[in-house]
């Protein structure tokens, strides 16, 4: 049996689940009440739907196997030494800033420099600059490490943007998706206050996994699937016909610039024309680089290039597999 912890709300919660059902991987809820479901794909497979805040910590204790969390709330609840590892650091959503935000009144305060200085001169007056966070850990060791002394966190579940105008709190640091939310709440970003970067990531507990052969087995599938998705999301391919005297030289060209220009496989067939030799090629491309690839071929004299889409691109080797097994042996996520 493999349990696996999905976030069961918020804004996670949708996204995770379109996310696994593009990986092949859907989840069955018998209805929105229910906490328990299953992935379709694996037998005996049970999916937890918990709070965001608590799937860290379910993993950690043993309650789950793998789970998906956001960076911020992994590294805010991670105990040291724990079981629970990232695996796959970016699942290619969730993205947001866990950031510093100021009054817009504070005019003279525009940098993590001045915040420093207001924390200092609140010192000299005999009280310390309140700091609002529901992530303590995160913001007390940045606040730090930018010569910020002086301030006192203050604990909060609740919403934040109104602790400034509410009065129990000066600043904040709190997740940011798009700043919407400060600006209408009379809050401003400051330079060099973002804390950390986050999205959503795939984490397990490499204990209760290697105690168990097939729940790692289980584990193994997961983890191809999702890798091969999220690497599938970043290629495409192209077709096209290459012709006339330079043909065989810009494919030369072509596999000669592979690595600068993100080509990852390129097959050719000869064939004849009316109007002489032509090679049809196919090729996997970074999406990056694309138009890149494009520019080469149309002066090349290639014709038409077509573009495609891949649902899914296995390597040799699952690395995240790899990743998991690594842990305790000279590998650690910070």
């Amino acid at each position: 049996m493999l349990r696996f912890a999905l976030p069961s709300d918020g804004e996670l919660h949708e996204p995770t689940l379109a996310f696994l059902k593009g990986c092949g991987l859907q989840v069955l809820r018998p209805n929105p009440r229910r906490y328990t479901g299953s992935l379709a794909e694996l037998a005996g497979s049970t999916v937890l739907f918990q709070r965001t805040a608590d799937i860290t910590g379910k993993v950690e204790d043993g309650s789950a196997e793998l789970g998906v969390v956001g960076m911020d709330r992994y590294l805010e609840f991670r105990r040291d030494g724990s079981e629970a590892v990232v695996v796959i650091d970016d699942l290619g959503f969730g993205r947001a800033e866990l950031v510093l935000a100021v009054p817009e009144e504070w005019l003279d305060v525009e940098s993590i420099a001045d915040l420093a200085d207001v924390a200092a001169e609140f010192h000299e007056s005999g009280r310390a600059l309140r700091v609002a966070t529901k992530y303590p850990r995160l913001a007390g060791r940045f606040l730090l490490a930018q010569d910020v002394h002086g301030f006192a966190l203050v604990h909060s579940s609740g919403t934040l943007e109104a602790a400034p105008a509410m009065g129990y709190a000066d600043v904040i640091a709190d997740i940011s998706s798009t700043g919407v939310t400060l600006r209408e709440n009379g809050l401003k970003r400051i330079e060099g206050g973002t804390i950390i970067t986050s999205q959503a990531c795939l984490i397990a507990n490499r204990a209760l996994l290697r105690a168990d052969p097939a729940s790692l087995e289980t584990t193994r599938t997961v983890l191809e699937c999702v890798e091969a998705k999220l690497r599938a999301d970043r290629l495409c391919t192209i077709r096209s016909t290459l012709s006339g005297p330079n043909s065989e030289g810009l494919l030369a060209k072509l596999v000669e610039l592979g690595g600068k220009l993100g080509i990852e496989h390129v097959t050719t067939r000869h064939a004849g024309k009316a109007d002489g030799p032509a090679i049809h090629m196919s090729a996997v491309v970074q999406r990056q680089h694309l138009q890149e690839v494009v520019g080469l071929l149309r002066e090349g004299g290639a014709g038409k290039a077509v573009v495609g889409e891949l649902e899914f691109a296995f390597t040799d080797e699952c690395q995240a597999y790899r990743r998991l097994l690594a842990y305790g042996e000279g590998v650690e996520r910070a």
